[in-house]
């Protein structure tokens, strides 16, 4: 990822506004009037926010005017569905949506990348293999291929790994004129069970339950691995809260998934 810059996507992001909660509040009246001119003015208050999240994916290697725009579209998302009336830190509400956008971009639209070092890897150990195997007529082994190319057999497994083509669950692989057999079909796991699927979908109901901050806690304690202190600094109340809230909330699923 080229490194930072002033102007994105043509916006001088040393020149971005920065407004006080005051003038956040006064903006957001009339946008709920449905002043555009507020609308605007309330983005580009903002922006700074979208850049605070795309440091995050530093590491994607992405085009940060690309990331940048995505971002935008998780900051007017936001703004269209933030409810001020529930006490909650814009900033608060609008992170998660914007880091969301983000990572759904990222996943639908970038293909997998291997780098060239693991490439060369994987077609020594594979050539290996072919010498070994016309040699003595039967399948090497790893640590067989391993030796004969001189590369530990941790990095080829891995380097094998990395070059595999990713198959879709909806590729079919097998039709007699009937029904057809789908990858997802022959797969058989307790990820994959239909009482898991369930109680995925029956979770999500309960915490649909939820009201918004306490959803927002038990997504960065249980689905972002976040400790209670790092959840407190990011919404800005205290640890003890945290841990109410949290309490609170877990008792509620608790309630719903046992109904």
């Amino acid at each position: 990822m080229p490194a930072y810059k002033v102007e994105i996507c043509g916006v001088n992001t040393a020149k971005l506004p920065i407004l006080k909660e005051t003038e956040k509040e006064a903006l957001f009246a009339r946008i709920r009037q449905g002043d555009q001119e507020a609308r605007e003015m309330y983005i580009k208050g903002n922006l700074r926010l979208v850049l605070s999240v795309i440091k995050r994916f530093s590491g994607s290697h992405e085009n940060l005017d690309d990331l940048f725009q995505i971002g935008c579209i998780g900051l007017i998302k936001s703004i269209d569905n933030f409810n001020p009336d529930l006490q909650v830190k814009f900033s608060t509400y609008a992170v998660p949506m914007i880091i969301g956008e983000i990572r759904r971009y990222l996943r639908d639209n970038n293909s997998i990348r291997v780098s060239r070092s693991l490439r060369d890897t994987a077609y020594k150990a594979i050539h290996a293999k072919e010498v070994l195997s016309k040699n003595s007529f039967k399948e090497p082994t790893l640590q067989e291929i391993a030796e004969e190319s001189g590369v530990a057999a941790e990095d080829i497994l891995y380097a094998l790994d990395a070059i595999q083509s990713p198959v879709s669950l909806y590729d079919p692989v097998y039709t007699d004129g009937g029904d057809t057999l789908y990858v997802m079909d022959q797969i058989s796991d307790k990820k994959n069970k239909e009482e898991n699927w369930v109680e995925k979908l029956s979770l999500s109901d309960a915490m649909n339950h939820l009201s918004e901050r306490e959803n927002f806690i038990i997504n960065l304690r249980f689905f972002e691995g976040k400790t209670q202190m790092e959840v407190a600094d990011e919404i800005h109340i205290s640890q003890a809260q945290v841990s109410r809230l949290e309490k609170s909330a877990l008792k509620t699923i608790r309630q719903y998934l046992t109904l």
